[in-house]
């Protein structure tokens, strides 16, 4: 069998409110159809991709395809006003084809990003006994029957289910199913599985199970929780390279007195990196000095003729409840969370447009939700997000990757200062994030919020 995903992207996005359509909309540093087309690249499952979108975004979809080198899009083709011509445009484009193969059409939308290598293979696995295939969770709301703002009927719940995408095919099953179709003056179809059930009844559609994390991102608040997604998701995706390839880069830790600074330094200098280490305890530099950032980046830069990677951790906490804290104690903390930050990733921009490198930034778990005694400190570490996923966007066309890590609670000075001695098992060892730094460090990918879990490997 050949096996051939259709990425349906031709939504205008009409509903996600937006001045382009929601599948070229950025969520964890790649555009989400980039993130769609990903999954399906590195399946072994899928043999084949073909892309469907409106003619307005042609050029938007080559410029991904040759971005990521997408070898296995081998067709951009022109899709119709509505889901089923879209479909249509992928079947014609496959028949007939000349191949000796069989060919199974896998259907999926754009904007479902967290479709699972697991969803492919079990459709992969089904293919050979039945001609069609639709992927479903159980229902976990109570679905009722509406006429004239009244109910009229409730269904039994434990017979419902939700339909998501993929949708799969033998390509002479919904061939034929469509011809027939079409040929019926009312012909309607909001998904292909639909166009099966109507046209040949006598075939039956088996039914895979699903994952509720394969959302459609279809309103503004869907890009909120795919967001989170990604970030629980995050080790599905994250490829942990050999840290020997840091070998021989050069790399200016700002905030590498000692924490999670200090243990990225060591092991980048055990994998033999040329470090450099600067902080007010250290060395005297301050990131919130201009003038002496570019200094000492200057003076790096004049030794190796090249830097790879800047990594910033330089962070203060004061936990202190907001009318108790001083001015000074406020001032500093955004100045050297925030600030600091912002002067850090100025400075490094010549150096790592010319490296095509990498700025790395720290956030902390208190970034989703502000606490109590931690009003200062959780805003500044909110905007160390945005920064980096800002930054990200801007740089990317440099080639400059920036990236965040997110550890849980870690066992650093900082943390002792704050919370005292803690129960040891409790906390995150600043190796573990250590090491999950040199790992991103080396990784391809940019804007990405990297979780880092006591019990993550």
């Amino acid at each position: 069998m050949k096996t051939v995903g259709i990425i349906l992207a031709g939504g205008s996005g009409t509903r996600f409110g937006s001045s382009k359509p929601k599948q070229f909309i950025r969520v964890a540093g790649k555009k989400i159809l980039e993130h769609t087309i990903e999954t399906f690249q590195q399946s072994k499952y899928i043999d084949e991709i073909a892309i469907v979108t409106h003619r307005g975004y042609v050029d938007e979809v080559k410029d991904i395809i040759n971005h990521n080198n997408f070898a296995k899009v081998k067709k951009v083709l022109l899709g119709g006003n509505t889901r089923n011509e879209s479909s249509l445009s992928a079947i014609n484009a496959y028949w007939p084809e000349n191949d000796e193969k069989r060919i199974n059409l896998v259907f999926h939308d754009a904007v479902r990003p967290f479709i699972s290598n697991r969803i492919l293979a079990d459709i992969y696995k089904e293919l050979h006994n039945h001609d069609a295939i639709d992927v479903a969770v159980p229902s976990t709301d109570t679905i009722i029957e509406v006429e004239n703002e009244e109910i009229v009927s409730i269904p039994d719940r434990n017979k419902l289910m939700n339909g998501q995408t993929p949708q799969a095919f033998k390509l002479e099953t919904i061939k034929k199913a469509y011809d027939i179709g079409l040929k019926d003056p009312n012909f309607k179809a909001t998904d292909d599985c639909g166009v099966i059930k109507k046209y040949l009844p006598e075939t039956p559609i088996k039914v895979v199970a699903g994952d509720e994390t394969n959302i459609k991102i279809t309103h503004e608040l869907d890009l909120f929780i795919s967001d989170k997604i990604f970030q629980i998701k995050h080790k599905e995706i994250f490829d942990k390279p050999d840290l020997q390839s840091i070998k021989n880069k050069v790399l200016v830790v700002f905030g590498g007195n000692d924490g999670i600074g200090g243990a990225t330094a060591e092991l980048a200098t055990k994998h033999g990196a040329k470090v450099f280490r600067f902080s007010r305890s250290l060395n005297g530099v301050d990131i919130r000095d201009e003038e002496k950032i570019k200094e000492v980046l200057k003076q790096v830069y004049d030794e190796c003729g090249r830097i790879d990677y800047v990594v910033n951790s330089a962070a203060i906490l004061q936990r202190q409840p907001l009318v108790q804290m001083d001015y000074k104690t406020i001032n500093d903390t955004i100045d050297i969370n925030l600030k600091g930050a912002i002067v850090v990733a100025k400075e490094s921009y010549k150096y790592l447009s010319e490296s095509r490198g990498q700025l790395l930034n720290y956030t902390s778990s208190s970034y989703t939700r502000g606490r109590s005694f931690y009003s200062a400190y959780s805003s500044t570490k909110t905007a160390i997000v945005n920064l980096t996923q800002a930054l990200a966007e801007e740089w990317e066309n440099e080639g400059i990757r920036v990236n965040c890590i997110n550890p849980e609670r870690t066992a650093t000075p900082m943390r002792v200062k704050n919370f005292g001695i803690e129960p040891e098992e409790t906390l995150l060892k600043v190796d573990k994030v250590a090491e999950t730094s040199l790992s991103t460090l080396l990784n391809y990918f940019t804007g990405q919020l990297i979780y880092v879990k006591k019990l993550s490997v």
